[in-house]
């Protein structure tokens, strides 16, 4: 590690196969948690490249316990995080709309590391119990339409590197990985990234693979769609500016999506919303989302899928997938 952060420092880069054996080191416990922090540091001063991502993905990916999901054709929705907005738990509440939807869900997910309030601490707060049993999981996806994949049941060669995240409290690369590492390897996907750079990064990942997916990044800084301004938007098949009114939906401010401070108040919200108790602003960010996933699934249009979603949280299907969840982890 001596020599790889020399290198660093020195502002050399990684190519993907070194940084691959970087992680795959970490997870072997070779480094001490110094080292760990440094190396993880060194990426905050400075841009990752595409090999260095590339290479860290690659080593995930490899070295998680891998789920089978294929029979179900699922989407995960899952944001980078670290875009220090602290909105409510957005993309969650919109895995729920899209199962309720009928579009199965394989949500990755985990707790808050540069937020307050992370997918898994709601869904836990909530009942939720996470597994790594695959019939769990399958049965979850059959009842629910829906199963939560806790990063930590499946990336085990973390184990060495979560207390160092905790600790530091900032956004480090892990953030960047967190989507592209589900361990059910879904064919459909809707991430959200923190800024354009990232964006750009993961569209040239992404064309390598054969999944459907939407890459988004909002240009005031969001890693959703969070209809406080346009958002960039690059899938499979083109690349698109998105503006609110493309929904048929007005501009909303930055207050009407903030989040709770706890998870208890988050928890309310994300209840509440569920519940059809949700401002119209709340309602409006969370199908907006949805219907992204549900077109992105279903090769459909944006507005198709917003209208599907807003179905969904209006007929209180997406609830019904929330207490069947909730049921099953009983």
């Amino acid at each position: 590690m001596k020599e790889t952060l020399n290198r660093l420092i020195n502002h050399e880069t990684l190519d993907s196969k070194e940084a691959k054996q970087v992680l795959v080191n970490i997870s072997n416990g070779m480094y001490n948690q110094s080292q760990i922090a440094s190396f993880l540091t060194v990426f905050m001063m400075r841009s990752i490249t595409l090999e260095e991502l590339k290479g860290f993905r690659d080593a995930l990916l490899e070295l998680c316990i891998p789920i089978n999901l294929e029979g179900f054709n699922a989407i995960d929705l899952c944001g980078t995080g670290g875009d220090g907005k602290d909105t409510f738990n957005i993309s969650t509440l919109a895995s729920f709309v899209t199962a309720g939807a009928g579009v199965n869900v394989a949500k990755h997910g985990n707790y808050g590391v540069s937020s307050s309030c992370g997918s898994s601490n709601v869904m836990e707060f909530l009942g939720i119990k996470f597994s790594n049993n695959e019939s769990f999981l399958k049965t979850s996806i059959e009842k629910a339409g829906i199963c939560v994949l806790h990063a930590p049941l499946f990336h085990p060669a973390m184990k060495n590197v979560a207390p160092i995240r905790r600790e530091l409290g900032v956004k480090t690369f892990f953030n960047m990985l967190g989507p592209m590492v589900n361990p059910s390897f879904p064919k459909n996907q809707m991430v959200g990234v923190f800024n354009l750079e990232l964006l750009r990064l993961y569209g040239y990942l992404y064309q390598e693979t054969d999944k459907n997916y939407s890459i988004i990044h909002a240009l005031d800084g969001y890693d959703e769609i969070s209809l406080t301004g346009n958002a960039k938007i690059i899938s499979n098949q083109t690349e698109t500016l998105f503006i609110p009114e493309d929904l048929g939906i007005s501009q909303i401010k930055q207050d009407a999506i903030f989040g709770g401070s706890t998870v208890e108040s988050s928890a309310k919200i994300f209840m509440d919303v569920i519940q059809g108790k949700g401002t119209e602003a709340q309602n409006n960010v969370v199908c907006a989302n949805a219907g992204l996933a549900i077109a992105t699934a279903k090769q459909i249009s944006h507005k198709e899928g917003f209208e599907i979603a807003k179905e969904s949280l209006r007929s209180g299907k997406a609830k019904e997938s929330l207490d069947t969840l909730i049921e099953l982890s009983k």
